[in-house]
């Protein structure tokens, strides 16, 4: 396989609304289509998931093949997982169309991402998707849980979706997805696409989120479970202290206060402003106190 070159045709309008039209999809708002007319749109956001020539990228919501062109260019081959059956029942025809030669080097799997747990190999090693604002944090979680051999890649959300994701401690979006994505990964905000790009035009930009996973676990002595539930209660009344916030995990407000001071952690500091590794030593604290040792 050879690099493609820039001059390679990606899907523009016309080929969107007619593949739209003979397979008679209506996009809809319940599964968040909006569908890329652009074709440097395209290039923009393949180059920017750094895909590489021997990898395999596993695409989420690929719909009509805007984006799988693209990556199918750049990389060695493509799993797509769509959940609209005549889109999924589409894309194979619409490689074959348009990459005749690369028909070998494609799957599409019919399911709902979230329902994916495995995959055909060689498994992937990056993940790049244009993901409904609805579904795109679960998604993403679950593939980072599910799929050990994403190294990295990058997802297109919703734009108040992707400063959420990419947030640190102490930021207004900081939160839930903040925290969970940088338990497996080094997340950043890695541009914004205008609306006018897509079809149907959505009311509000795009952003870009990038990832590349972390070589190492960010403890190796607490499990995942146990942090996000820390997360989950800390950010569930995110007004409130640390030691309020935390009262129902923990049993009560005095065991929470318990847990954090023996964490090392204020009982008056808020959830915002804690990182994923202090998010887990509170997890290790409960541990250890529960198990009865030092914390």
């Amino acid at each position: 396989m050879t690099d493609a070159p820039n001059s390679t045709p990606l899907l523009g309008a016309t080929d969107i609304r007619r593949l739209a039209e003979e397979v008679g999809v209506h996009p809809t708002k319940t599964l968040g289509q909006n569908f890329v007319i652009d074709g440097n749109t395209i290039r923009r956001i393949v180059s920017a998931a750094k895909v590489k020539p021997d990898e395999t990228v596993v695409e989420v919501g690929p719909g009509l093949g805007s984006l799988t062109l693209g990556l199918i260019d750049a990389a060695r081959s493509v799993v797509a997982v769509e959940i609209d059956p005549p889109l999924a029942k589409r894309l194979p025809q619409t490689i074959a169309e348009f990459r005749p030669e690369r028909v070998d080097d494609f799957t599409v799997i019919l399911s709902d991402a979230m329902d994916v747990t495995s995959l055909p190999d060689p498994q992937p090693t990056a993940l790049v998707a244009n993901l409904p604002y609805n579904v795109a944090v679960p998604v993403l979680l679950h593939f980072f849980e599910h799929f050990p051999t994403l190294q990295h890649g990058l997802v297109m959300v919703q734009d108040e979706v992707a400063d959420r994701l990419a947030a640190g401690p102490g930021s207004k979006t900081y939160g839930v997805p903040s925290a969970k994505a940088a338990w497996y990964a080094d997340v950043k905000k890695a541009g914004v696409i205008g609306m006018n790009v897509f079809w149907p035009a959505p009311k509000i930009h795009s952003g870009l989120v990038s990832f590349e996973r972390r070589e190492t676990p960010v403890v190796d002595d607490v499990r995942r479970e146990d942090v996000f539930a820390v997360i989950d209660a800390a950010f569930a009344q995110r007004r409130k202290t640390l030691r309020a916030a935390l009262a129902g995990w923990a049993g009560s407000a005095a065991r929470a206060e318990e847990i954090l001071v023996a964490a090392g952690i204020s009982p008056q500091a808020r959830g915002e402003t804690l990182s994923i590794l202090e998010f887990a030593q509170i997890a290790r604290s409960a541990q250890n106190l529960d198990a009865g040792g030092a914390a």
